[in-house]
């Protein structure tokens, strides 16, 4: 038997596509940890566990236990399993298809460029730029005492043989001063009476080698006048691990033409239009030197660059900072050691970078001031500015009350605490969806009911999910003034009020007058009484300053004040009732909110 270790024989399993029933169960056993008969093989696998773990030893010549579906399914993370039926009797199932999760995008500047969708765009090759060349077409019109319609060809000489005239050397002439070499050519025979229109028609193809560090080197054809671009398109772009974007050449007979940094073009728009001929060779050389660039800039990628040094300045140029960047920090290798610097923009042309550098760009700018927004009853600004570390005193101070604004009621709404009630309501939700999903059962028909629990607690999280937050902190009348203000805080003044908010499981929610002596239980009476779903054990009392309390019979109801009945909960897990309840109470109070 061949002993392989743990998990390793799911891949086993996997790659020899075992034949037999037995192990065929045990590779449905190693890949999806299923136990009993399998519906797709009609095979037994737990009969084969309970001959001593041993699936498919005779069939594979290894052994199978199941304490290796562990570590076989860690080895299976991140592949995608698709199962084919088979037959019965232990047919051997059909092949089962695995595809691997597609790669991230490379973050090298310059990736983008080349994606095969401009290679095939061209024009008409012509501009007032390009220079003739051989076996490019002219069409040629003269007319007058002498008449002449027709297409000429340039020879392998660079002459057109205009009639009546002789040869005319035209390769190498530019397009735009095409027609005036005609005509100058034309006078010499006729001194007038004969006019000339002479244009290109037809560009010469070319053939252009493509090599060096590109995914697909060859020879690839097009026209003289199209870019290097179009080309290097065609040869699927340079090798983002390996090719460089700051060093390409074009070469002819062995000599470098002309030197290309597509940065130049990426970056500013810039590229040298330079004229093909059959037979140029493109070579993308190897990458050169590369520095990484992350935080807060816009172009968060690595760069490469020519020289084996430059300064942080020129990084920098090409990264472009956000407004708010203030910092670098630069991890610098060098063998096995590992050293980090930390300068200031300001003084980024002293810094030199090296190759394999890492530039963290970084905002450490601290607030002088905070933006607190006033909104509800006063007649004052509605946007305050105030010094970092401000508190609720110094707003209040400046609020301008009108008669029916209760600023002793003031409420203070965060963002900060908003976002962290929503994140314990997330806590919350997994706890009571792992509960849900765990819960044992002792018969088929609680295993039903446990099923469709579970599946309305789904629903339920879903929802609950979705709640937005108030991130309404809780004030104390008397010592308000000493909260903290942080940038963003909104603080609303209620109204004052006569009335009470009623709502939640009650037959007609509404707004109830406030008099003086009732309870809690009185307002519910008012709006038509409990619903069948309420518990009329938990009325919650949410006053206007955020605090939330159970109501009972000595709890005290003020103007302004809402009541929320919760509802029952049903449940046979103990664990359960206590995760929904404790939801329902945390929506209730954070977003004023109940659904169930």
């Amino acid at each position: 038997m061949i002993n392989l270790s743990r998990g390793r024989k799911a891949l086993v399993a996997l790659i020899l596509g075992v034949a037999s029933t037995a192990g065929w169960a045990g590779f449905n056993d190693a890949l999806f940890g299923l136990s009993g008969t399998d519906s797709d093989s009609g095979s037994t696998s737990s009969k084969a566990a309970a001959d001593g773990g041993q699936h498919g030893g005779a069939s594979t010549g290894f052994g199978y236990n199941p304490a290796d579906v562990a570590a076989g399914a860690m080895m299976l993370q991140g592949v995608k399993v698709s199962r084919q039926q088979g037959g019965p009797g232990g047919t051997a199932p059909s092949p089962v298809d695995v595809s691997v999760a597609p790669q991230a995008p490379n973050s090298m500047f310059g990736s983008q460029l080349f994606g095969g969708t401009f290679h095939n765009s061209r024009g008409t090759g012509f501009n007032p730029g390009y220079q003739v060349s051989i076996g490019d077409a002219v069409t040629l019109r003269m007319w007058g005492a002498f008449a002449f319609d027709g297409q000429l060809t340039v020879d392998p000489q660079g002459n057109i043989f205009v009639p009546n005239v002789g040869p005319v050397t035209v390769a190498g002439v530019r397009n735009a001063d095409l027609n005036a070499r005609v005509l100058n050519e034309v006078r010499k025979v006729y001194k007038a009476n004969v006019n000339v229109y002479a244009s290109l028609d037809v560009a010469q193809p070319v053939k252009v080698f493509v090599t060096g560090y590109v995914k697909q080197p060859g020879m690839y054809g097009g026209i003289a006048s199209e870019s290097i671009l179009s080309y290097l398109d065609k040869a699927g772009g340079v090798d983002v691990d390996r090719g460089s974007y700051v060093d390409v050449m074009v070469k002819r007979g062995g000599v470098v033409r002309k030197r290309f940094n597509l940065y130049d073009f990426l970056l500013n728009g810039e590229i040298d239009q330079l004229q093909l001929g059959d037979g140029d060779v493109i070579v993308v050389g190897p990458r050169e030197h590369v520095f990484t660039v992350r935080g807060e800039v816009y172009n968060a990628y690595d760069f490469e660059f020519a020289t084996p040094v430059i300064t942080l300045q020129q990084a920098l140029a090409v990264a472009r900072p956000k407004p708010g960047a203030t910092h670098v920090s630069i991890v610098r290798r060098q063998g096995t050691e590992r050293t980090t610097e930390y300068y200031a923009i300001s003084n980024a042309s002293n810094v030199r970078l090296n190759d394999g550098d890492q530039l963290m760009v970084t905002s450490d700018r601290y607030a002088g001031t905070i933006q607190v927004r006033v909104e509800g009853a006063h007649s004052g600004e509605h946007a305050l500015v105030l010094p970092y570390g401000s508190t609720m005193a110094q707003v209040l101070g400046r609020i301008r009350a009108n008669p029916l604004s209760r600023v002793d009621e003031a409420q203070l709404f965060r963002k900060s605490v908003a976002d962290r009630q929503k994140e314990m309501l997330g806590v919350e939700l997994q706890k009571l969806q792992e509960a849900a999903l765990s819960a044992p059962s002792a018969t088929s028909e609680e295993a039903n009911l446990r099923s469709k629990e579970a599946e309305n607690i789904t629903k339920f999280a879903a929802l609950a999910s979705k709640t937005e937050f108030k991130g309404q902190v809780v004030l104390n009348e008397q010592t308000m003034g000493n909260v903290i203000l942080e940038d963003g805080d909104v603080i609303n003044i209620p109204e004052r009020t006569s009335v009470v908010m009623v709502h939640g499981e009650v037959l007609f929610p509404n707004a109830v007058e406030w008099q003086s002596g009732m309870t809690a239980s009185d307002y519910v009476a008012h709006v038509g009484g409990y619903t069948q779903k309420a518990d009329n054990s938990k009325i919650i009392v949410i006053h206007q300053n955020g605090k939330a309390e159970l109501a009972d019979s000595g709890t005290k109801v003020e103007t302004g004040d809402e009541l929320m009945v919760l509802p029952k909960v049903k449940s046979k897990s103990i664990e359960i009732t206590r995760g929904i309840t404790q939801i329902l109470y945390q929506m209730a109070v954070a977003a004023k909110l109940i659904f169930w």
